[in-house]
């Protein structure tokens, strides 16, 4: 990455803060701190993490310094026009799963948006393949001592690695994977399994290699390749049936017993997908430990569970009796099915509607990817109730908009009925019991 020699323009200094104590303005343009150039908000955290700073400043096209002094970790003050204080960092991979490439036409750009920027990875949790950065930007990585990193591995066979990501230097995973533990940085992992590539003694090999970095590798997530019917001119994916899936986890859990001898933690976790495809009871809420790959599906039905039942305990049953109209996923309809059941000696009855994702098709059957259309489909007509409850996760993170483009405004209004979001087991307990 090159140096930006035009540096970063300040868009706003906060009230009563060190940088507006020391005369720092909106509009002045921040060239180096302490003698560094600002590439990033990377350099800018590291950097301001010290008691005496001295600021290299344009000032209308004047250089001028400021030097000033705060506590060692005391935010600055200064706001910049982007949060990352750069461009994002695009992909350049052609993995042969990537499901933005099996996403229909014609939806919103920020879903076809390939990052591969480690520094989101660094403050957002994003998975990163490690790819896309240059020798010179992985030195800074350790240099600004950048830990964890959340790292997509799928295999660390060199061969296997480029056939999958179609990137020549994907081969190199282990190589900077070392270098990460040899600088005392840590990273959790992810693999994305595909039955026939990746699988198999390609897994074992991948669990052996990624087993001896730890506990540099913190840990490690295994998630079931998402196909959607979107896969015209791509390459042919192989999925995994009940059968399969009973397979992988009974080469895991083996694996999970060996490491938590060896080193005090399981080490490698299976998403949610695997125990639902294969009709087997979830792993206990202990076996997930920290939770460290929620955002993999990795436990997320436990917490969950954990939450509900928590949230559930000190209440008193319902004034009045009332049924709830519930919509989710097909893949955890079960599990819901079962948990939802605790709710009946407290005068509540939930009506759980499970949709079928016409929108993506193939194999895809989580909550998190139903659209609008989904809703509209399977429930327009059928409604006994007045409210709609559905996970919050149907949604854009910072939008009330489906996947699909479709508001929930509009899907309120082509039901017929209010529709409320629960972000978890204890937010939707909340929703049961409001009178």
């Amino acid at each position: 990455m090159e140096i930006c020699v035009k540096g970063q323009p300040i868009t706003f200094v906060e009230h009563g803060t060190p940088a507006e104590k020391a005369g720092v303005r909106c509009g002045d343009v921040l060239l180096r701190i302490n003698g560094e150039p600002v590439l990033d908000l990377i350099d800018y955290e590291h950097l301001t993490a010290r008691k005496a700073l001295k600021l290299d400043l344009l000032r209308e096209d004047d250089p001028i310094s400021v030097t000033l002094y705060k506590g060692e970790y005391e935010p600055l003050g200064l706001c910049f026009e982007t949060t990352l204080m750069s461009r994002m960092m695009t992909c350049r991979n052609h993995c042969v799963f990537c499901f933005i490439d099996q996403m229909p036409k014609g939806v919103r750009s920020s879903l076809n948006v390939k990052d591969d920027d480690w520094r989101m990875s660094f403050i957002m949790g994003n998975y990163v393949t490690l790819t896309n950065v240059s020798d010179a930007e992985f030195a800074r990585i350790i240099e600004r001592r950048v830990s964890p990193l959340y790292v997509s591995v799928h295999a660390t066979d060199p061969d296997v690695r480029t056939k999958i990501m179609r990137n020549p230097s994907a081969g190199r995973i282990m190589e900077r994977l070392t270098a990460l533990k040899n600088a005392g940085l840590k990273f959790h992992t992810q693999i994305v399994l595909c039955r026939g590539l990746n699988d198999g003694e390609i897994l074992e090999r991948t669990l052996s290699d990624l087993s001896s970095l730890a506990p540099a590798c913190a840990s490690i997530a295994i998630v079931p390749v998402g196909v959607t019917k979107y896969r015209e001119g791509l390459t042919t994916l192989g999925t995994f049936d009940c059968e399969q899936s009973r397979i992988v986890i009974d080469m895991i859990e083996p694996k999970q017993k060996e490491y938590l001898a060896r080193f005090g933690t399981r080490l490698v976790f299976l998403s949610d997908e695997w125990y639902l495809n294969a009709e087997r009871k979830l792993p206990e809420p202990e076996a997930y430990e920290e939770y460290e790959q929620i955002e993999n599906g990795v436990g997320l039905l436990r917490m969950f569970e954990e939450d509900f039942r928590y949230a559930l305990e000190d209440r008193n049953p319902r004034k009045t009796s009332r049924t709830f109209s519930i919509a989710g996923g097909t893949a955890a309809y079960p599990f819901f099915r079962e948990l939802y059941r605790e709710l009946e000696p407290y005068g509540i009855t939930a009506e759980l509607y499970p949709i079928p994702n016409r929108w993506f098709g193939g194999n895809v059957h989580v909550a998190g990817l139903v659209t609008g259309s989904d809703l509209l489909t399977e429930l327009h007509g059928k409604l006994l109730h007045a409210l709609l409850l559905i996970p919050k996760n149907m949604l854009r993170e910072t939008e009330d908009v489906f996947l699909d483009g479709m508001t929930l405004s509009d899907a309120e209004a082509a039901l017929g009925v209010p529709i409320r979001t629960f972000a978890d087991g204890t937010e939707l307990i909340s929703c049961l019991f409001e009178e």
